[in-house]
C-alpha cells in the first residue's frame, strides 16, 4: 500500500482506477475529470469514448460523444460540473465552450465552432473568444469564467445566458498578464483563481478580473479545484509534478510529487475531488506513464 499526504491528508494510492474497463476500451489521454453531485465521476478523454462517467468504485454508468456531429471533439481539454449538474466542456482545436445535459444534449454553446479569434488585433484590442481555450468554471450566481488559454492570454466572463460581459489579462508576466492560462477555478467566497502554467504561478483576481493576489510555490499549475472545505486542490504539472493542497490565505497543507518512487503520477491534467475526499487526477501522459485516471483514496 502506498501512503500520499500528511496529517489529516492522507491518501492511499490506488493501483489502478477503474479496476475494469469494458472489453477494448481505453481512456487515451485523460485531459480533464469531475465529480457530480450524486458521486458520479466524469472522464473527458481523448479517445474513442471522450465522455465517460462511472461510480467511485470504478463501474461504468455510460458514455456519450463519439460519432455524432452534435458532439464530435477533436482535442478534449476542459470538464466542469455546475450545481445543477450541467457538464461544461471545453474543445481546444473547435474553439468553443458547450454547456451539456448529463444525456448530452447541448443546451448552449460559446464562440464560433471552428474559427479561432486573432490573438491581438492591429487596432490593439486583445483577442476575443476564444483561440484554444482551455478551462471553464461557473459561479454560485452562474456566471461563466473561461481561461482562453493557449493561443489567447484572457480570461472571459459571461452572463448565465452566455453574454460577453468583460474581459482582462495581456501577454507576459506581471499582476494581470498572463503566459497560458491552463485552468480557471472559484472559490467558496467568489474569488477567481486563474493557472497561469508557464509562469508557475496562480494569480486570483476578483470576478471583475481585479488582481488580488497570486502563489507561486508551485512549478507549473495545471488545474486547480474547490470542494468547499476552505482549502484548494491543485495539480502542477511542472518538474517532478505535484498534487498539492493549499489553505485560501496560500499556505501550503501538504504536497507530494508524481516522479518519487512509487510514481504515483505521470502527467497529471485535471483534478477533481468526490464527497468523501478522495482526489481523482487525469492523466495525459503516455500509455507506459499516463492515460489513465489516478484515484487517492482519502483515509
Amino acid at each position: 500500500m502506498t501512503i500520499v499526504g500528511a496529517g489529516d491528508f492522507r491518501y492511499e494510492v490506488l493501483p489502478q482506477w477503474p479496476m475494469k474497463m469494458p472489453e477494448s476500451w481505453k481512456f487515451g489521454m485523460a485531459s480533464d475529470v469531475a465529480v457530480d453531485s450524486q458521486d458520479h465521476v466524469w472522464v473527458y478523454s481523448r479517445d474513442q469514448h471522450p465522455i465517460t462517467w462511472w461510480t467511485t468504485d470504478g463501474e461504468l454508468v455510460g458514455s456519450w460523444g463519439w460519432g455524432t456531429k452534435e458532439s464530435f471533439f477533436r482535442e478534449p481539454h476542459g470538464i466542469f460540473i455546475d450545481t445543477e449538474d450541467n457538464i461544461w466542456l471545453t474543445e481546444k482545436q473547435r474553439h468553443v465552450v458547450t454547456k451539456h445535459s448529463q444525456s448530452g444534449e447541448i443546451l448552449m454553446e460559446l464562440g464560433n465552432r471552428d474559427w479561432a479569434s486573432v490573438t491581438v488585433t492591429f487596432d490593439g484590442r486583445h483577442g476575443e473568444p476564444f483561440n484554444s481555450p482551455a478551462g471553464v468554471a461557473v459561479g454560485m450566481d452562474g456566471k461563466i469564467f473561461v481561461a482562453d488559454g493557449y493561443g489567447n492570454r484572457r480570461v472571459h466572463r459571461f452572463s448565465p445566458d452566455g453574454t460577453l460581459e468583460t474581459s482582462w489579462g495581456v501577454p507576459g508576466d506581471g499582476p494581470g498578464e498572463f503566459a497560458l492560462v491552463h485552468n480557471i477555478g472559484i472559490d467558496e467566497n467568489g474569488r477567481i483563481y486563474v493557472c497561469d502554467r508557464e509562469n508557475s504561478r496562480i494569480q486570483i483576481f476578483d470576478a471583475d478580473g481585479n488582481y488580488i493576489d497570486q502563489w507561486t510555490d508551485m512549478s507549473a499549475p495545471g488545474d486547480i479545484h474547490f470542494r468547499g472545505d476552505g482549502l484548494a486542490y491543485v495539480g502542477e504539472q511542472g518538474g517532478n509534478r505535484a498534487v498539492s493542497i493549499w489553505s485560501l490565505d496560500g499556505e501550503l497543507v501538504t504536497r507530494w510529487h508524481g516522479d518519487d518512487e512509487a510514481k504515483v503520477l505521470g502527467a497529471g491534467h485535471g483534478i477533481w475531488t468526490d464527497s468523501e475526499g478522495s482526489i481523482y487526477v487525469a492523466e495525459i501522459g503516455t500509455p507506459e506513464m499516463g492515460q489513465r485516471v489516478r484515484k487517492f483514496q482519502k483515509l
